[in-house]
């Protein structure tokens, strides 16, 4: 079986640049080696803050590699700069209100500050996009909220079927 293509986008200016390493790209493919069974391979992309840089390469992920699941992290924030949802929405043919709302919800738990978060998720064809925080911790605590409903959107949007792994997640599909 070939390794399914998962697409991680880091947004940052700074770590575009080579000011500072990137910390959240790492951050997520540390979480999926837990959270996913499937043989998967990461589709790496680093841009900068700049929402058309953006927007380019969630729609190479989505339409040229056909990632099944895209993961951005950074760029979420009430910055002037942080326009990651804007760009996600605006190539996303759906948006999924519920993603943002439950990951801002349990990580205002750990930090006050979640509630600036404006991270979204949605689809695109047969891809789906979640964006993340930009912290290594904050990228866990979104994707454990979230994850076990993402391989059943999958499924129904026709892209290809992830297995998670029990002791991190359970996956949620109903039973036929």
């Amino acid at each position: 079986m070939a390794d399914i293509p998962i697409g991680v986008v880091t947004i940052s200016d700074r770590a575009s640049r080579g000011v500072y390493e990137d910390k959240g790209g790492p951050g997520i493919e540390a979480a999926l080696a837990e959270l996913l069974l499937t043989p998967w391979r990461p589709e790496r992309m680093l841009v900068p803050d700049e929402r058309a840089a953006i927007e380019a390469a969630l729609v190479a992920l989505a339409d040229g590699v056909r990632c099944p699941l895209i993961l951005t992290t950074g760029g979420t924030g009430p910055a002037p700069r942080d326009v990651t949802p804007e760009a996600t929405e605006a190539v996303c043919d759906r948006v999924l209100p519920g993603f943002g709302e439950l990951m801002r919800l349990k990580s205002v738990a750990e930090a006050p500050t979640a509630i600036l978060s404006r991270q979204i998720a949605g689809t695109r064809g047969s891809s789906l996009i979640i964006n993340l925080p930009g912290k290594p911790a904050a990228i866990r605590t979104c994707l454990d909220a979230v994850f076990a409903a993402a391989p059943y959107c999958i499924d129904l949007i026709g892209g290809a079927r992830l297995e998670t792994n029990p002791r991190y997640c359970q996956a949620f599909r109903p039973k036929a």
